[in-house]
């Protein structure tokens, strides 16, 4: 896969990657904080044989250009922006967009700045609905990043221990070793100023998704400590027609965990979507 570049309306640079045939039904994956697009690589390998997949990197993560203005993170309109700008570079047309914990976020910024004409339907995947003062408290897991100091620092060795610490808990199994890696290692290219403002903001989602009438479907590990499970059952009551999939046994990231699940439950909401 290569690295394409979308700009967006401050000038952002937004990198994304693209799998599978431009002609097939679309999905635009939107990871969560402090990640990339790499975190996608098992639906990317099991669904770019029917499925167009774009996997974009937020601002300020992986690939994408870091700001350093706060206000670059802060400014719902600026992650609509991004999507959007993504969505037009890789000629995508009416989506399903998949959002990963605080890509929820993302999704909820774009449909309320551009609305649902654009979009098939809507997927989260361990989906965040509130942050700052809206956050209220059965929202949070005891591993949300919001809860460990250390993630937010300028002092390099205390967060990537702290890291390390969040990406173990992202799962209620061990990942693989390299999967581990690969994942600190992604966090790891946030830096923390970025990190500090993602969460330097009083958002409420849950208008923009109550307000939301193409399908949605929540996908939501039983065990997840990061967004707790209530909250997504929240967001599929929400949703005129959201759908709530409970994952077993499972922590804050599905797709990780059961990725055969994950995708034989995101290929059939596609089709439905299309539909």
């Amino acid at each position: 896969m290569t690295t394409s570049f979308a700009t967006s309306t401050d000038g952002t640079e937004i990198a994304f990657v693209s799998a599978g045939d431009p002609t097939a039904p679309p999905v635009l994956l939107i990871h969560g904080w402090a990640q990339q697009f790499t975190c996608w690589a098992p639906i990317l390998d099991r669904l770019s044989d029917r499925l167009h997949l774009v996997a974009m990197d937020l601002r300020g993560h992986g690939a994408s250009e870091k700001p350093g203005d706060r206000a670059a993170y802060t400014d719902t309109t600026l992650w609509a922006d991004d999507v959007r700008a993504v969505m037009d570079a890789a000629g995508l047309d009416r989506p399903v967009l998949v959002g990963w914990s605080y890509g929820s976020r993302v999704i909820a910024a774009y449909l309320e700045s551009s609305g649902e004409d654009r979009v098939a339907g809507v997927a989260l995947a361990g989906g965040i609905l509130a942050i700052g003062e809206a956050r209220e408290s059965w929202m949070v897991g005891p591993a949300s990043p919001g809860l460990d100091r250390d993630l937010y620092t300028d002092d390099v060795p205390r967060r990537l221990v702290a890291t390390a610490r969040f990406v173990e808990a992202c799962t209620a199994q061990p990942l693989d070793r390299a999967t581990y890696a690969r994942l600190v290692g992604a966090n790891m290219l946030c830096p923390a100023h970025v990190r500090r403002a993602l969460f330097d903001a009083t958002v409420d989602f849950r208008p923009v998704y109550a307000a939301f009438s193409r399908p949605g479907l929540v996908m939501h590990g039983t065990g997840d400590r990061v967004v707790s499970p209530a909250t997504g059952e929240a967001a599929a009551r929400l949703m005129k027609q959201g759908r709530y999939l409970p994952y077993d046994g499972v922590g804050h990231a599905p797709f990780l965990e059961d990725p055969d699940r994950f995708a034989a439950d995101l290929a059939a909401f596609v089709t439905e979507c299309q539909g």
